[in-house]
């Protein structure tokens, strides 16, 4: 996949540049805030993206103007209206955003996966959660989100997030690989896709220059935010939200 070659070498160059293995994979998640800070946006023009020369290994990267359509309004969950995203403004069609984002309670399923696999086991892991999490009788509250690891040419490992309201006190011994946490916040750059899971590479290519161009660096790490069901790879009315978290 395209998006496995963007990662993993967006992934090799963040970790020659620190030296060694990033502070976001060490430090402790921070503590479950009690409210949401507010959300800010800030769109960030992407209209001196560079025009790499073209891999005839790799598919083009689209232009910033083209690797966005236009988002549904107010990025309705399909099938679980009422779940926020993380920014609950959409992003404008072109845009990169600058944005912050809050800390939220989360119930987490860590996994691994090979990429052909990614669909079926991500959504295997958002299943379970859903199902544990109604056994504590605990209502999801957001969408739900993949955090990206760790990379590789064979697959990935994640963390599967579900926000929730507020995490239980005391906590519940850790059921089915389920624990509670928080999800990943502080600045960072929205890059929202819209279309097929298939057609994702063109984000991130379109990502990767943007972070060339602007000479930005980030955590070795990215948040997929599925705003509709994560269904199969051909589904075109697919929304994502991918956030590249700022260092």
């Amino acid at each position: 996949m395209i998006r496995l070659r963007s990662l993993v070498a967006l992934s090799t160059a963040l970790l020659l540049a620190a030296g060694g293995p990033l502070a976001a994979q060490q430090q402790p998640a921070p503590p479950p805030s009690t409210a949401p800070a507010p959300a800010e946006t800030s769109p960030l023009p992407t209209t001196t993206a560079p025009n790499p020369v073209a891999d005839p290994t790799k598919s083009a990267a689209p232009a910033p103007q083209q690797a966005v359509a236009p988002p549904p309004a107010g990025q309705a969950a399909v099938g679980t209206p009422g779940r926020p995203t993380l920014i609950e403004k959409p992003g404008e069609p072109g845009d990169v955003d600058e944005v912050t984002l809050p800390a939220k309670p989360a119930a987490i399923v860590s996994g691994k996966t090979k990429w052909e696999e990614a669909i079926v086991n991500l959504t295997k892991a958002f299943t379970r959660i859903e199902a544990d999490l109604a056994k504590l009788g605990i209502a999801p509250a957001g969408r739900p989100l993949a955090v990206f690891t760790r990379t590789d040419d064979d697959g990935f490992e994640f963390e599967a997030m579900i926000p929730v309201a507020a995490a239980p006190n005391p906590a519940p011994a850790e059921a089915d690989g389920m624990r509670f946490g928080t999800t990943p916040s502080g600045k960072a750059l929205r890059f929202p896709h819209r279309g097929s899971y298939e057609s994702i590479d063109g984000t991130y290519e379109t990502l990767t220059a943007y972070l060339d161009a602007k000479d930005i660096v980030v955590q070795d790490r990215f948040v997929e935010e599925y705003a509709t069901d994560l269904k199969d790879g051909t589904d075109d009315n697919l929304d994502v939200n991918i956030f590249a978290l700022v260092k």
